[in-house]
C-alpha cells in the first residue's frame, strides 16, 4: 500500500518517520482487521497528521545558568557560540531554515558594528512567539523587551530568556 504525506502530498518510502520532502513528522499506526475467510491479521499502515499536534523539530535543552556562567568565563566566546545556536533552534522551531543562519547573524552583527543584533533581538521575540503560538506553548512576544535590552548593551538577558523560550520547544 503506497503512504503519502499528509502535510505537502508527496509519496513516502516505506518506514520513515520523516517525510523526506518537506520534513513533517509521519506517525504509523497499526490497524489489525481480521481477515473472515483465514483469520488472518493483516497490518495496514495508516499515516496520521494532527494539525494541533505537530511534532517540534528536535532541539535540545540547555542550562541557561551553565550558559550565563561560561559565556563570563570564557570572556563572550561562549556567548558567540550560544547567539548562534539560538538563531539556528529559532529557526528550526519556526520552520524558516532560510532566514538568517546563526553564523551569517553574527557575521552580520560584526560587520555592523552591532546594529544588526540589535534588529536581530527584535526579530528573535517575533520569530519564537509566532512558532510559540503554532506549536501551542505559552510564549509571550517579547521582541520589544529583548530590543531595549539591545539597545542597553543587555544582550546576555535578552539571549537568556530566548532561551528560556526555546527551552519550552524542548520539553
Amino acid at each position: 500500500m503506497n503512504r503519502f504525506c499528509t502535510n505537502c502530498g508527496k509519496e513516502l518510502p516505506s518506514n520513515v518517520l520523516f517525510c523526506p520532502n518537506c520534513g513533517s513528522r509521519v506517525e504509523v499506526r497499526n490497524n489489525t482487521t481480521e481477515n473472515n475467510s483465514s483469520n488472518n491479521n493483516n497490518n495496514n499502515q495508516t499515516v496520521i497528521n494532527n494539525y494541533y499536534n505537530t511534532s517540534i523539530p528536535f532541539l535540545t535543552k540547555k542550562d541557561i545558568a551553565v550558559s550565563v556562567i561560561l559565556s563570563f568565563l570564557t570572556c563572550g566566546i561562549y556567548q558567540i557560540y550560544w547567539f548562534i545556536t539560538i538563531t539556528d533552534d529559532a529557526n528550526k522551531v519556526s520552520e524558516r531554515p532560510t532566514d538568517t543562519s546563526g553564523g551569517l547573524a553574527f557575521l552580520l552583527t560584526l560587520i555592523t558594528c552591532g546594529i544588526y543584533g540589535i534588529y536581530w533581538n527584535y526579530k528573535m521575540g517575533q520569530k519564537i512567539y509566532e512558532a510559540g503560538k503554532k506549536y501551542n506553548k505559552n510564549i509571550q512576544d517579547n521582541s520589544l523587551p529583548y530590543l531595549i535590552l539591545s539597545l542597553f548593551k543587555l544582550d546576555i538577558v535578552s539571549i537568556a530568556l530566548m532561551q528560556s523560550d526555546l527551552n519550552k520547544f524542548a520539553e
